[in-house]
């Protein structure tokens, strides 16, 4: 019992550092690719609105998945270490791959895993799940679209926004490194309830001294692994400016506290690449072709790392069994 213990925790630290690892990247990549925020305070600013956002919004989502996809009866210690360290293990490779990757869809999926293997599915919660998952990222990249296209380019219709920002430089260093600490929040609200769900599920730590303790580790791993997530988002995919970097954050993150409210694991990565990319197709469209690349890779992890996250899951809780 003290092994699987001992194994448990440090596969939740492992995990929760490469959850920060990869958030740290929507949440301040734009504006370090804007030069506007070091990595390293980057990482300090992280960690602080993430443990905010946890207990302010974290609850609702802890619920779901500590008892929303199937019957809690089947949540043992044993199966929340194995579907944290299914989700660990898939987040740590797409990290290593320098692809910041959702940390929702990965636990979800080898949440799901596990309640494949039980044969106690739930289908209601998974399809509204599912079904946000798509949709809100759509919605980012539309409203991001919608929005920037009415500021760029430059023209007669839009010339006095220009002025405006010109006349409000200072202004804007300081809306765009909020927007930034107000994507750290929203990550918050719902990044850290990943970890937090499955230990509450088993009855080993109740919500809010989880949300304590694993939270300070998401600013540890921002610190540890910013610099292989955040240039992939920042600068391959498409550089951006302060302006534009302060629309997708707040787009983004209001998103992200929707799904947060609503009680639903969301994933920001996706939501926040979504978002780039509209300004991408608008604001520098070769500069978008340059980094097809960067985008087929990240589209390719997005892809597999989940799959593979519950397969491991229902593979090792097989042979658990056996």
């Amino acid at each position: 019992m003290l092994i699987k213990v001992i194994l448990l925790i440090i596969t939740v630290i492992f995990f929760a550092l490469n959850m920060g690892g990869s958030g740290i990247a929507p949440s301040f990549a734009a504006a370090y690719g804007a030069k506007l925020i070091s990595r390293e305070k980057a990482a300090v600013l992280f960690g602080l609105f993430v443990i905010l956002g946890a207990f302010t919004l974290g609850n609702r989502v802890a619920k779901t998945l500590s008892s929303g996809f199937f019957a809690r009866q089947f949540f043992t210690p044993e199966v929340a270490l194995i579907i944290l360290l299914s989700a660990a293990l898939s987040l740590f490779v797409a990290n290593w791959l320098k692809v910041p990757q959702s940390t929702s869809w990965v636990t979800v999926t080898a949440t799901l895993g596990a309640a494949l293997h039980f044969n106690s599915f739930n289908w209601l919660t998974t399809t509204r799940m599912v079904g946000l998952w798509f949709m809100l990222p759509l919605i980012g990249f539309v409203l991001t679209y919608f929005f920037f296209r009415a500021i760029y380019p430059p023209r007669q219709a839009n010339f006095w926004f220009y002025e405006k920002a010109h006349a409000w430089k200072e202004r804007i260093h300081y809306i765009a490194l909020a927007s930034s600490c107000y994507v750290a929040f929203a990550i918050g609200s719902n990044n850290v309830a990943n970890a937090v769900g499955p230990l509450s599920g088993a009855n080993l730590i109740p919500p809010l001294l989880g949300f304590a303790l694993i939270s300070p580790l998401f600013g540890l791993g921002g610190w540890l692994i910013r610099d292989r997530t955040m240039k992939t988002i920042g600068k391959e995919i498409v550089p951006l400016g302060l302006i534009t970097s302060s629309l997708v954050s707040v787009i983004t993150a209001s998103l992200l506290i929707v799904a947060s409210v609503l009680g639903f694991p969301q994933s920001l990565v996706q939501l926040n690449a979504l978002a780039i990319m509209a300004v991408g197709t608008i604001k520098h469209a070769h500069v978008l072709a340059a980094g097809e690349r960067a985008v087929q890779k990240t589209f390719l992890v997005w892809l597999v790392a989940p799959i593979f996250s519950g397969i491991l899951s229902f593979l090792l809780l097989s042979l658990l069994k056996a």
